[in-house]
């Protein structure tokens, strides 16, 4: 029988109670009609939007089973409502919303916002029961681009050289404005709530997802009580890009790895660096100490064996990438070749330009290769340049803004990566860079931030969001020694990294990895009873110790397993350097 200790340690939302807030304990069916929502649609929430109040829809769904990497396993039973508004003075305009409604006898004055990946939005189904199951109501938004499966991409341009900037803007940071203004009006509508009752607001979201919570954060501090954000894809322009700095890699070094030597690679790297923690578990939980102490080079020489494939992404997963992959392979053998170790060394090390200044950082020792992933030709039998589109969408739609998937990287070389990043900076930063780091209004309204990072994230580098959580030390408390502004900071936004695991999820190449699935619960303890993570609650979602349960370090305390299976965490300044980066070819500051 698995063990979900995450129900048991947080003592936040997952319970049915009666609140005082409901002056009568109404059931679904009391609220789940359309006259009732018509009735509760806020007027006048947001200057220049009608509500369509003839759009409005409902539907009672019971006994509903939900599973989620981001919350424990759960039958619920909710009231569905969807409706649409329109921007005053926009041709065509149309947003849809969609907001789960919990009986009064579950509903425990909160609101969760849910937020998508990629350039999706919203995780449709899969992410919104997360209210419901915290007591709450909870929304979702379609961003106006169409409908809730449609993402942003699909309406970015009005014609090629021509962005679409109310879509942008809405990607941005306007659409999960509007979600909780509206969403949240509406609850205390239907709930009765009166001006002096408290309605806690949350969100929760990873990757783009993360990214969009901290666009709320940065821009309304005061519509939100806390935030449970993953591996969030800010930095905009830099982390796009970076997904094809491996292919430029590969193109300067002229080599294409085959993926099993790469594979062979990272399987190596995790064997030699699973006891630098003080735990032989199959887990790096110190990819710092990895990068202080494990030559990648003595890799070189080693077997490997991949059998052939009939079709599929092939024997290394490419479930980051968007296109492009899925034939046939060979199988493959050999040797690790020194230029496949230099290929990995060089994407380990980062984006330099062309005098040898670093221009960004890279994914952590023990990460998958996902973006140096290469295509075999069985006409030539070789394996070819495979362009990772989650960067070459990037390139042609927001750079060259004529399309959605890019062609080649012909004369493409570091010091045009650095162009596009630096550019980008300059274009997008009042809408995706998402990189503000005076979080002040926040800070003093009383919100709080969990952040989590998986250590072996092969899609966002997990120094991206230690940068950004020493951006805001940096700025918020500049005349504190290291450990006081450290200490002062985590006092309402901590982040934590997620020993082995991977981009939003549990990595299979270190199944003993441990996973925070309770974030939210965790934060709404904090936020609502004082309860701070000192370290976060996490859980194994797979492998042989399924269920058990293992605490994870706020940084900048790192984690150190003594000799009797005890864990600490601890300060280590050479760990700490091993984070931090001298971005000193871009000329400007980089949060």
């Amino acid at each position: 029988m698995r063990l979900n200790w995450g129900r048991l340690l947080s003592t936040a939302a997952i319970t049915s109670v009666v609140i005082a807030a409901t002056t009568s304990s109404k059931t679904l069916s009391d609220i789940c009609s359309k006259s009732v929502v018509q009735a509760a649609l806020p007027s006048d929430i947001i200057q220049g939007i009608t509500i369509d109040s003839s759009s409005v829809t409902t539907n009672i769904v019971t006994n509903s089973s939900v599973t989620s990497n981001f919350f424990p396993d759960s039958i619920i039973n909710f009231c569905n409502v969807t409706f649409a508004y329109s921007h005053d003075g926009i041709t065509n305009d149309r947003v849809l919303l969609e907001i789960w409604l919990p009986a009064t006898a579950q509903f425990q004055n909160r609101w969760v916002s849910t937020g998508g990946g990629g350039y999706a939005i919203n995780s449709g189904d899969s992410s919104i029961p997360v209210g419901i199951i915290y007591g709450g109501a909870s929304g979702m938004t379609d961003g106006g681009f169409g409908s809730f499966s449609n993402s942003a991409d699909t309406a970015m341009l009005l014609a090629n050289g021509t962005l679409n900037y109310e879509t942008l803007y809405m990607f941005g940071y306007k659409a999960h404005w509007e979600l909780s203004k509206i969403g949240k009006a509406l609850t205390k509508n239907v709930f009765g709530l009166s001006g002096s009752d408290k309605l806690y607001s949350y969100y929760q979201g990873c990757s783009e997802g993360g990214r969009e919570g901290w666009s709320q954060v940065q821009r309304y501090a005061g519509e939100w009580d806390g935030i449970a954000v993953g591996a969030p894809a800010f930095r905009w322009s830099f982390q796009q890009t970076q997904h094809l700095f491996s292919n430029i890699v590969e193109k300067t070094l002229d080599y294409y790895p085959p993926p099993c030597e790469l594979e062979k690679i990272v399987n190596e790297t995790i064997a030699a660096c699973d006891p630098l923690d003080g735990k032989t578990d199959g887990v790096v939980s110190r990819s710092d100490l990895c990068a202080l102490h494990f030559d990648i080079e003595s890799v070189i020489g080693k077997s490997y064996y991949c059998a052939a494939s009939s079709g599929g992404p092939g024997p290394f997963k490419k479930s980051k990438r968007q296109f492009g992959g899925g034939g046939s392979t060979p199988t493959q053998n050999g040797t690790v070749s020194r230029k496949g170790v230099e290929v990995a060394k060089t994407i380990i090390n980062g984006l330099h330009d062309s005098e040898g200044r670093r221009v960004y950082f890279s994914y952590q020792p023990g990460a998958d290769f996902d973006d140096a992933q290469t295509q075999y030709n069985s006409n030539t039998n070789t394996w070819e340049l495979d362009i990772d589109q989650l960067g070459g969408e990037h390139i042609a739609l927001l750079v060259y803004k004529n399309g959605t998937t890019l062609d080649s990287l012909d004369g493409v070389t570091y010091d045009t990566l650095t162009e596009w990043m630096v550019s980008g900076m300059l274009e997008y930063d009042s809408t995706l860079q998402t990189t503000w780091p005076d979080l002040t209004p926040f800070q003093k309204a009383g919100g709080k931030v969990i952040h989590f990072h998986g250590e072996a994230d092969p899609s966002i580098p997990t120094a991206s969001s230690i940068r950004y959580w020493e951006s805001v030390r940096q700025i918020m408390y500049p005349n504190m020694t290291y450990l006081d502004g450290a200490n002062a900071l985590k006092e309402w936004y901590r982040v934590y990294t997620v020993p082995g695991a991977a981009h939003c999820a549990p990595n299979p190449l270190m199944p003993n990895g441990p996973w925070p699935q309770t974030s939210l619960g965790n934060l709404i303890d904090w936020v609502e009873k004082g309860v701070t993570p000192v370290t976060l609650n996490a859980t194994i979602q797979q492998g042989e110790h399924i269920g058990d349960n293992q605490q994870l370090c706020a940084y900048p305390l790192r984690p150190l397993w003594k000799s009797n299976g005890t864990m600490s965490c601890v300060y280590d300044e050479a760990s700490i350097a091993t984070w931090n980066y001298d971005l000193n070819a871009v000329p400007a500051p980089v949060y």
